[in-house]
């Protein structure tokens, strides 16, 4: 069975999700950022040096520890669910393209603010880059109700995660109305409520 480690809220919480949409057999077990310990007591550092989540073990024990590889994995194990247009085509690349962005220019754009010793001025910079990118992707989302078109996939997943953020590190996306819509559309998602549910950040 696969095991996923997971911090309640970050990024892993994108794979979490996409085990959901998958229907694959999954343990969830929680390691927590603050803490590194997890519920037996074991130091995660002594399963991931790196100390990070997310982490995914599959059955033989090989490990993945990046969310974009991670949830590629898991949709190529279930091709018939359409989490991810198949290798070679362009869809995929297009796909791979939006995992990248937003993982270099979303994601690490949050991560400054975060950081409780970057001073003010720094962080201001940093909300108004991240601003500017979540304005772009406003604006690809008009029109379209997921990333690729008309269809979920893996890179929705990782959207709704990091956008979840927001509210936390005050950056306001209220006014982004197609990013507002794609948020409640996911959001609805059985899947990703069960994943939300299972990391206690079910409204």
């Amino acid at each position: 069975m696969l095991k996923l480690y997971y911090s309640p809220g970050a990024c892993s919480l994108s794979p979490h999700i996409v085990l959901h949409e998958s229907g694959l057999p999954f343990e969830a077990i929680p390691a927590p950022t603050k803490t590194h310990q997890l519920p037996d007591g074991t130091d995660y550092y002594t399963i991931n040096p790196l100390g990070y989540v997310p982490l995914l073990v599959m059955p033989d024990g090989e490990k993945l520890r990046e969310g974009p590889a991670i949830v590629q994995y898991i949709a190529d194990q279930v091709p018939e669910k359409n989490l991810a247009p198949a290798y070679g085509t362009l869809g995929r690349y297009r796909l791979m393209e939006w995992l990248t962005f937003i993982g270099t220019e979303v994601h690490k754009g949050f991560s400054p603010l975060f950081n409780p010793a970057m001073p003010a001025e720094a962080k201001q910079l940093a909300k108004d880059r991240l601003r500017q990118r979540l304005q772009w992707v406003d604006g690809e989302l008009a029109g379209k109700p997921h990333l690729l078109g008309d269809t979920f996939s893996v890179a929705d997943a990782y959207l709704f995660t990091v956008t979840n953020w927001a509210g936390a590190v005050g950056v306001d996306i209220a006014d982004l109305a197609h990013l507002q819509a794609f948020r409640a559309r996911v959001a609805a998602r059985p899947a990703v409520q069960a994943a939300l549910k299972a990391e206690g950040l079910a409204r």
